[in-house]
């Protein structure tokens, strides 16, 4: 019988361990399983070349992100492995049985990073991880731009955001990230859409948007309204030595993966992240990643939250009432906290379908629901999958969150349906009606210099920063390979703005008595950290309009 130490709370300046001993399989809420697959398969048009394992090789295709729309629910599988045909796709709500065919979304034409016919100016999307739908029925996705990514690492191309309507499937605003806010080692993973202090007249434009870089740890911030990027660092988004191996049952493996589970409380206004090497639950404010980059010498105010019984990488939050949900991977259980009232639940413990829980969601369109992607990732990773299983699956608990209330008082967003009717394989009634398009912002106006400027006196010539960039041509005919000129200092261009790389092991931070860590100083406090800079990106061309 597995002895459970949940999250470890904070009180009085100690930190305590919760065990729940005896509280095992099943847990008090009901888990059904939405749709399961052996190995995934899309809709290939006649002429792809679908028997080329280099173009599709099914044991390398693995589900990390999940969004769940009104009518159809997307599925991110990022390029871990060569053989990923498409990075984004979506399967209908209404759909009945197992392993339905993917659906390359929008079409095909986004997903040429498979075939030698892409280019990074071109619409189009290289690996996505993470998906998000803002209230404007708009999906965001997080491209890393990244092929390959647990093999050779290939940076195709630089990363970016492309914002689709979900009403035309038209893309609406591509997101380019300035140089100066990306590393060589750079992997972009997930995303939080933050419309706290959106208005309604402004179409989601205005929004914050909270991104890890899982591999060159740090979160990225991009301020949407005014249109400005900048990034902040903290050692508690890297790895911990001591959790580099990952147990699931009878499997071990090794993945130092730093920050890459997100979670948002948007009533308290906290970010809780944490890495895959760790079995920690940190937090941070969104008033401390919008307040810009950090000072010299000053730290983000990081916090510790609490520990978990093993490592884990999805996170989910519910849009109110404080409540976290997390996954710990060797306990192969979904389970809760909420760390206003420190009540702890087991909502679900399955060895067979809750393996790798890579994306936790709550969507407010589905009222009370948590969804769960779970796949056999470490057999993929492993290279000992087993065909004739299910290794990938979407889970559904019901009646564990609470519904921000947005959609209650956006009556052009609100299904005629009671969400309490949709559940199991009858999600929609044939007289749901989807919300309506959202009418754009002004004018399209022409195409605006891609090259992104500080806005800073170090920048006195007006010279483009990050020139250490040059491309080449790739082996796939048309596609456009990012290098650096030289090698990396991650030492150095960690100091960017950013905290410092934190020693090696034996060094770790501690956390004091009260709870709050004691940061690592940096490296060299001579280096000039070019702080106190935003870095504005193309805002013509970042404008929504219907392209």
């Amino acid at each position: 019988m597995h002895r459970w130490c949940l999250l470890a709370v904070v009180c009085s300046g100690v930190l305590v361990g919760i065990a729940r001993p005896g509280q095992a399989v099943g847990g008090s809420h009901k888990m059904e399983v939405v749709k399961q697959w052996n190995l995934l398969n899309f809709n290939f048009p006649w002429d792809y070349p679908a028997a080329s394992k280099e173009f599709y090789n099914p044991e390398n295709v693995v589900a990390t992100g999940l969004e769940v729309g009104y009518d159809r629910i997307f599925i991110a599988t990022p390029r871990l492995f060569s053989g990923v045909p498409a990075t984004v796709s979506s399967i209908p709500r209404g759909t009945n049985g197992d392993s339905p065919v993917l659906q390359a979304y929008p079409d095909w034409t986004h997903h040429r990073a498979a075939t030698k016919e892409y280019n990074c100016s071109d619409i189009g999307l290289v690996s996505v991880y993470r998906l998000r739908i803002d209230s404007c029925n708009r999906l965001w996705a997080l491209d890393a731009g990244v092929s390959r990514s647990l093999e050779d690492f290939e940076v195709t191309c630089p990363p970016k955001i492309l914002v689709y309507d979900l009403h035309t499937d038209q893309v609406v605003r591509r997101i380019d990230f300035p140089p100066e806010v990306v590393r060589r080692e750079s992997l972009y993973t997930n995303l939080i859409v933050d419309e706290t202090t959106s208005r309604p007249e402004n179409n989601c434009d205005d929004v914050f948007v909270y991104i890890t870089d899982t591999v060159a740890p740090g979160i990225v911030v991009y301020d949407s309204g005014k249109d400005l990027t900048w990034r902040v660092s903290h050692p508690a988004m890297y790895p911990d030595p001591d959790f580099a191996e990952s147990s699931i049952l009878e499997h071990r493996f090794t993945l130092m993966d730093g920050i890459v589970g997100l979670a948002f409380d948007m009533e308290a206004g906290i970010v809780y992240f944490q890495p895959l090497a760790t079995d920690r639950i940190f937090s941070v404010t969104t008033a401390a990643l919008r307040a810009g980059p950090l000072p010299f010498g000053k730290d983000l105010p990081v916090k510790l939250v609490g520990r978990k019984s093993s490592q884990g990488i999805g996170l989910g939050a519910s849009p109110r009432g404080g409540t976290i949900f997390y996954a710990p991977l060797s306990e192969t259980a979904v389970a809760s906290w909420n760390p206003r009232t420190n009540e702890h639940q087991i909502l679900a413990q399955d060895q067979e379908k809750i393996q790798f829980a890579a994306d936790l969601r709550t969507p407010d369109r589905d009222g009370t629901a948590l969804y769960v992607l779970t796949s056999k990732f470490h057999r993929f990773f492993l290279k000992n999958l087993d065909a004739n299983e299910f290794n990938t699956r979407i889970l559904r608990i019901d009646g564990v969150a609470i519904p921000s209330g947005q959609l209650a008082t956006q009556s052009h967003l609100r299904p005629t349906v009671p969400y309490d009717t949709l559940h199991g394989n009858a999600y929609y009634h044939p007289s749901v009606v989807l919300p309506v398009p959202y009418k754009p912002l002004g004018p399209v106006l022409p195409p605006a210099a891609t090259t992104s400027n500080p806005l800073s006196v170090f920048n006195t010539q007006n010279m483009p920063f990050g020139h250490g960039l040059f491309t080449k041509q790739s082996t796939f005919g048309h596609s456009t390979i990012l290098q650096q000129g030289k090698p990396s200092q991650p030492f150095f261009a960690l100091n960017n703005g950013e905290k410092s790389f934190p020693p090696s092991l034996g060094s770790r931070p501690q956390y004091g008595a009260s709870g709050s860590p004691i940061f690592v100083p940096k490296l060299n406090q001579n280096f000039n950290d070019l702080n106190l800079l935003r870095y504005r990106k193309s805002v013509p061309v970042n404008q929504t309009a219907l392209h």
